[in-house]
């Protein structure tokens, strides 16, 4: 996040960090700014696998009861608010997410899965 003196800080994990193509990308300010999607209720933003930058950006959306949104609805709110390379490429809507016994979201799981999402979609990624 960038600070009141220009200077970025990194929050989360560094482990979560999103490599893309040299630029790095942390996922909780990507998530943060998906919240300002009135469709949204939780998102969670991984790494996943790109043949062209090595990683790329994946987003986890569970939407609010009777809400709808296309992953084109995502990125074209993205686009002009945010830089280009933070868009979510990969969209994935799911109805929750993977938790371990003591309520923590699995992020490795997400990662799993959408490589899961992306096979059943024909989508290459690796």
């Amino acid at each position: 996040m960038k600070d009141e003196d220009g200077n970025y800080r990194i929050t989360g994990r560094i482990k979560d960090m999103i490599i893309r193509g040299g630029e790095n990308i942390s996922p909780k300010e990507v998530e943060d700014f998906l919240y300002k999607i009135p469709e949204i209720k939780d998102v969670q933003v991984v790494a996943v696998a790109s043949p062209r930058y090595g990683e790329d950006v994946g987003a986890f959306i569970i939407l609010k009861d009777g809400k709808e949104l296309t992953h084109e609805d995502v990125r074209d709110f993205c686009k002009d608010h945010i830089a280009r390379y933070k868009i979510p490429r990969y969209v994935f809507f799911i109805s929750q997410f993977p938790m371990t016994g003591s309520g923590k979201i699995q992020k490795f799981r997400l990662r799993q899965l959408a490589l899961e999402m992306c096979k059943a979609e024909e989508i290459e990624i690796i």
